[in-house]
């Protein structure tokens, strides 16, 4: 069996209207200690401010200074870096997102998702020079780049050696419409889980967390789970990083999702 590398679990944010009053965090729990709470309850977060505002370092830096030494944060980068007919062109938009503060958190940044719009197609030469333009350190810190396509034409074993070649994770999305690919393409997966249920307190069954933490097991051996589907070429299995996100769909059970989560696996 080969080595297992890190499980990590959460959500999108930590700001969210129907998660106060008990529901996640406790009756009378202060607004400004919810990064606080939520981070100790939940291994990673996935930042998804970033996306629609530039921030500044010193955001950064405290969001850094108030969670746990062992926590880690995923970034989504900024739209204007994805939304856009020729990704060739991003250099610039890039540039000012990584140089806005991100290197502030130090060994609490996490990957940077890259996340393209759902009507963005794979164009092989116009995508490589996109994945070109991602650097591999920052301030001194080695980064790790996620890319979330959600058009069809991605799913192919092209897109898949492309993202290999470079490094990059490809976000597996459990979603309704969003292509869903297990290749493990980088030294971690990353995964989004957006089918939460409102019925259900948990988001998903408690039969559907045991698949989950099997199906995160596997990808932390690199594996490509045996019921999920891949399109390239098989990879020698080696210990890699796993992060999983419950995102959107019922957003109010998405802590308690990844909660469940967290104790189907072991420490």
């Amino acid at each position: 069996m080969p080595a297992s590398g890190q499980i990590r679990v959460g959500v999108g944010g930590w700001t969210f209207e129907p998660w106060r009053g008990g529901a996640f965090f406790p009756k009378g729990h202060p607004k400004t200690r919810e990064l606080e709470f939520a981070s100790r309850a939940l291994t990673t977060i996935e930042i998804n401010g970033t996306f629609y505002s530039t921030q500044k370092p010193s955001t950064f830096r405290k969001w850094a200074q108030e969670t746990p030494e062992d926590f880690v944060f995923s970034v989504k980068a900024h739209r204007l870096a994805t939304n856009r007919r020729l990704l060739a062109d991003a250099g610039p938009s890039i540039e000012h997102f990584l140089g806005s503060g991100l290197s502030e958190m130090k060994s609490k940044l996490g990957p940077i998702l890259w996340q393209f719009a759902h009507h963005k197609k794979f164009e092989p030469d116009d995508f490589e020079a996109f994945l070109a333009l991602l650097p591999k350190t920052l301030d001194g810190l080695n980064l790790r780049h996620a890319i979330e396509v959600r058009h069809e034409s991605f799913a192919v074993a092209e897109f898949v050696a492309l993202a290999r070649k470079y490094g990059t994770a490809i976000v597996y999305a459990h979603h309704a419409t969003y292509p869903a690919i297990a290749d493990v393409t980088a030294d971690f997966v990353y995964a989004r889980l957006q089918q939460s249920a409102a019925k259900v307190a948990t988001g998903y069954t408690t039969a559907a967390l045991k698949t989950w933490a099997g199906r995160a097991r596997d990808w932390a051996q690199g594996k490509v789970p045996k019921d999920l589907c891949g399109f390239g070429k098989p990879r020698k299995p080696a210990s890699t990083d796993a992060f999983v996100y419950f995102i959107s769909a019922a957003k109010e059970r998405n802590p308690a999702a990844a909660q469940a989560l967290i104790r189907l696996l072991p420490d």
